[in-house]
């Protein structure tokens, strides 16, 4: 069975050395395992931090024009490699193959770019002002960096990690979810043939309970940045807090989408097909559609429509369907919150229990969508991963907001209206820490990040390589000697 039990530690593929065991990545598509892995146990992250820790001086002393250029020779093999990564990204996750190649690759190309236009952003060593000649920043990596990656964005959540904390001069520890490993291992040798230095990167495989906890509470770990669920954010957070290291944490999301009656006529089915992109499984997906009083039955119809002409299909086939979700666990949640809905009286318009008819074997889900919804169903509080969309009517802007608000989730919130002023007002009062108007998405190098239980810290842009760095405050600059 394909897979690989070695680790990336210091520069070389190593067997571990204390193993918890191995563990099969099952196809989603077809819930047969396709690979094995081992189980990273506390000997094989203390030599993966023992290796970063080595590393740390040699890397933050490098120039920051030359992490730049190793960052230019990773994005080469990156876009070299892309087949490779979107096969793995299929198989491990079951996003269908035109869509791993389409969207789930290409985020990591993305990002790279995105980076390379950040760093000249960054002001390494500046002068504090004209009124303190000898007060300098100085901007330096914040250390050896523990991050925990989830499976429903491989190459968008390590490269968005990684990245910024070459540039930064940090060295890490890499733990993808034990779920969908395959990217993170050919991500790994990406970065072996681009150069990257030993012990600057390594990676341990292994589970939340073992290799995250040792990596959160590890005493040589300066950082960790964690992305999944808020759930397991708290309990990271709980663990760093004894050795007070820094914690970036992005977490869950239950995105409000605001239909005014004067959107656009494709707002309702471009909703519904965000909802359902990458089968649901997505933190920002906007999950919840408010819609104004005046157009709901016309939206309920349409997102009924649009559910039930989505074709859901295997990972490995052609087109432009949704796949299964990820995992077995992921899928008997979703069934049991579509179950909950029908339950405390939701109405159910589209989808429902069960799989798509002629789907007996995967961990395949029905495009289902809810009308009549109210925002203490648990459908509307609790973060789903599936393609599963809750549809609630309001009257005024006012009742808009406060629905949108009234979650314990800040991550992203969406808006469509043909009223400027109105958009604007909202983009100020949403407690979100993004908020995404008209269909039109964010701009490259704009951060990415959440408010209240959706974590806290950005990633993306130069906000994103901040995040990796400290700030010195230096008096007595000897402005001879340096300028």
């Amino acid at each position: 069975m394909p897979g690989r039990h070695e680790f990336y530690i210091n520069g070389a593929w190593v067997a571990p050395r204390a193993a918890r065991g191995t563990f099969e990545v099952i196809d989603p598509s077809t819930e047969e395992p396709c690979a094995t892995i081992a189980l990273g146990g506390r000997a094989d992250t203390d030599a993966a931090v023992a290796a970063a820790r080595t590393a740390l001086p040699g890397w933050m002393a490098t120039p920051p024009g030359a992490r730049l250029a190793l960052v230019r020779r990773i994005l080469a093999v990156y876009e070299r490699r892309a087949e490779d990564m979107s096969r793995a990204i299929s198989r491990e996750m079951g996003a269908p193959i035109a869509m791993a190649r389409d969207q789930q690759t290409p985020c990591g190309n993305w990002h790279i770019g995105n980076f390379i236009k950040a760093f000249d952003q960054i002001g390494w060593e500046v002068p504090l002002g004209a009124h303190a000649p000898e007060d300098r920043i100085i901007r330096e990596a914040v250390g050896v960096v523990a991050m925990i990656t989830p499976w429903n964005w491989p190459m968008n959540q390590i490269t968005l990690k990684t990245i910024p904390a070459l540039i930064a001069g940090c060295t890490m520890v890499l733990k993808p979810s034990e779920i969908a490993p395959l990217s993170a291992l050919v991500y790994a040798e990406i970065l072996d043939e681009a150069g990257v230095p030993k012990g600057v990167f390594n990676l341990v495989n292994g589970d939340g309970a073992g290799v995250g906890t040792d990596l959160s509470g590890h005493p040589d770990v300066d950082m960790v940045s964690f992305t999944g669920s808020t759930r397991a954010g708290q309990a990271i957070s709980r663990h760093a807090a004894e050795t007070l290291k820094r914690v970036h944490l992005e977490l869950g999301g239950k995105g409000a989408n605001l239909i005014f009656a004067d959107a656009d006529a494709k707002a309702v089915t471009r909703g519904v097909r965000h909802c359902f992109n990458n089968t649901g499984q997505s933190c920002n997906a906007p999950t919840r559609m408010l819609v104004q009083r005046e157009v709901y039955d016309a939206a309920v119809a349409t997102a009924r429509d649009v559910a039930l002409a989505t074709r859901v299909a295997s990972a490995h086939e052609q087109g432009g369907h949704i796949g299964p979700v990820v995992s077995r666990a992921q899928f008997d949640k979703v069934q049991r919150l579509i179950e909950a809905g029908i339950a405390e009286g939701a109405r159910l318009v589209a989808g429902g229990p069960g799989r798509p008819e002629g789907l007996n074997r995967g961990y395949f889900v029905r495009p289902t969508v809810f009308a009549d919804v109210t925002n203490d169903m648990t459908i509307a509080r609790e973060e789903i991963f599936g393609p599963v969309l809750s549809i609630l009517p309001f009257a005024t802007e006012d009742e808009a907001l406060a629905i949108a608000n009234d979650t314990p989730y800040g991550l992203t919130n969406y808006v469509q209206s043909a009223d400027p002023a109105r958009r604007n007002r909202l983009a100020r009062r949403l407690r979100a820490g993004m908020v995404e108007m008209n269909g039109k998405a964010r701009g490259a190098g704009s951060p990415f990040g959440g408010m209240k239980m959706s974590g806290h810290g950005r990633e993306g842009g130069v906000w994103g390589i901040e995040d990796f760095l400290e700030v010195k405050a230096v008096s007595g600059w000897g402005l001879a000697a340096a300028e």
